[in-house]
């Protein structure tokens, strides 16, 4: 495999976390304002997605792969409202530990880095492309 095929498959394995990491976070953010339904229940938990390193032998290239989607252990958000049928004996209901703002930055580094791994990917086509040209 010469060397720009192997940017090639780096760049894809890129691609594919960051869809992967933008799929979770669209999960996220499309449950920020959901609840439980009981006084008991607990409300969704943000989830966060983290990579690791993975060897491929036979090419001899690292590439990145997700590693586990796993939820996020901070705080739930406590929110006044004794009339909602999850509220506590004090009137407090339980929301999700999503903070929009925070999901909306992680996807835009996503995007950012989907990108950059798009131009790696587009630039190893134009010098494969060129190094074909000079040879003919």
């Amino acid at each position: 495999m010469d060397e720009l095929s192997k940017s090639t498959q780096i760049a894809i394995s890129g691609m594919k976390v960051q869809s992967q990491r933008l799929r979770v976070i669209s999960e996220n953010l499309a449950n920020a304002d959901s609840t439980a339904q009981t006084p008991e229940g607990l409300p969704y938990r943000r989830k966060v997605v983290t990579f690791r390193s993975e060897l491929d032998r036979a090419n001899g290239i690292n590439r990145v792969a997700v590693d586990k989607v796993r939820p996020d252990s901070s705080e739930f958000q406590r929110r006044y409202d004794p009339k909602h049928p999850a509220a506590d004996r004090e009137g407090y209901i339980l929301s999700p530990n999503v903070n929009p703002l925070i999901e909306m930055m992680d996807m835009r580094e996503a995007q950012r880095s989907y990108e950059a791994n798009m131009n790696v990917i587009n630039t190893s086509r134009s010098l494969l492309s060129r190094t074909v040209e000079m040879l003919r």
